[in-house]
């Protein structure tokens, strides 16, 4: 396939690019390189005649039309802010990216004639849970924090475009990712990075809020059968099907590391703080024939091997000198 993907450089996005590549797909990859982009994520794949990379903002309807080729096969929409404490501080880079973002790129879309739309939301727009419940596709969509509303804005655009305009689209909401090049602000990097090095670990109030985590390399394998066999119009939810709570996560995680669990430390809990998200994936499995290949325990365990091996990518991420790779291996081009 053809396929022309945003935020292409970060955390999911990348490891979806290095899926594709390896199964013969070309690549166009327009990304605005923020600061969760690396491009060193994209290292082993960067000489590949199949991949390039094109730096723009997908705001900028110009640029991003000058960057996509006719009748691509298909367009994978990853670009996004996506840090829930960035968003209490301030909404509008949320609004802006998240919001105008993906109607921009639903408009070229249509006039570029793009085969396909793949819009990757997440299961926040599902806003708290009870105790025991699962969010299905059919669940009412009710956001908490900015983040999640400016999710849920774009996936009715989205939608609208598929009503309106006949644009075959399809929505994926997933549970929390993890796996290699995880950028260290989110939850499981940070905590891995901080036990290694003997570190204090946050821990948001009480530390029951429950979470269902699912391996990126599975996501994004369901990423790409969604592509191929999803249905114009609808949504599929990716999950681990293993809620856990954030405690419960961090105590395997410092058994696994050897480390102490007198290393966590509560810290004031963040504003409007969701109890549960829990993705129930039947319908991925049922139609499409997806369900999760890692087990938590074995993908955590991988993971912070990884992370453990690869101690000054982390430095790098940490100290911003991962943005010089862009200057380095593009510069001149």
């Amino acid at each position: 396939m053809r396929l022309f993907v945003t935020g292409g450089a970060g955390f999911i996005g990348s490891e979806f690019i290095r899926q594709s590549i390896a199964a013969g797909d070309s690549v166009i990859n327009f990304d605005k390189l923020t600061y969760a982009g690396n491009l060193e994520n994209l290292a082993s794949v960067q000489a590949d005649p199949g991949y390039s990379l094109v730096v723009g903002d997908i705001c900028n309807s110009a640029e991003v039309a000058e960057a996509m080729p006719e009748g691509i096969d298909a367009i994978v929409h990853f670009a996004a802010e996506s840090h829930v404490d960035r968003s209490i501080l301030s909404a509008e880079e949320f609004v802006r990216t998240n919001v105008l973002g993906t109607q921009v790129m639903l408009d070229v879309a249509r006039h570029r004639k793009a085969a396909k739309f793949l819009h990757i939301s997440t299961d926040e727009v599902g806003g708290d849970m009870e105790p025991e419940e699962w969010f299905t596709e059919e669940s009412p969509l009710e956001p908490s924090s900015p983040y999640a509303a400016s999710k849920t804005a774009a996936e009715h655009f989205v939608r609208a475009a598929t009503r309106t305009f006949g644009l075959d689209t399809t929505v994926t909401r997933t549970s929390n990712n993890y796996g290699p090049f995880q950028f260290p602000e989110k939850l499981l990097p940070l905590a891995i990075s901080n036990a290694l090095e003997d570190r204090p670990i946050p821990v948001y109030g009480d530390g029951q809020q429950i979470r269902d985590w699912v391996h990126v390399a599975d996501n994004c394998k369901a990423l790409r059968l969604v592509l191929a066999k999803g249905k114009s119009g609808e949504t599929y939810h990716i999950g681990g099907g293993n809620p856990m709570t954030n405690l419960d996560v961090l105590h395997m995680l410092l058994r696994i590391v050897g480390k102490p669990e007198s290393l966590l430390t509560t810290v004031k809990d963040r504003l409007g703080h969701d109890r549960r998200y829990a993705v129930h994936f039947g319908k991925i499995s049922r139609e499409l024939g997806w369900s999760p290949e890692t087990t938590f325990e074995a993908g955590l365990t991988a993971t912070i091997n990884w992370y453990r091996d690869n101690a000054e990518w982390v430095e790098r991420c940490k100290s911003g000198d991962y943005r010089k790779y862009y200057e380095t291996m593009y510069s001149g081009r």
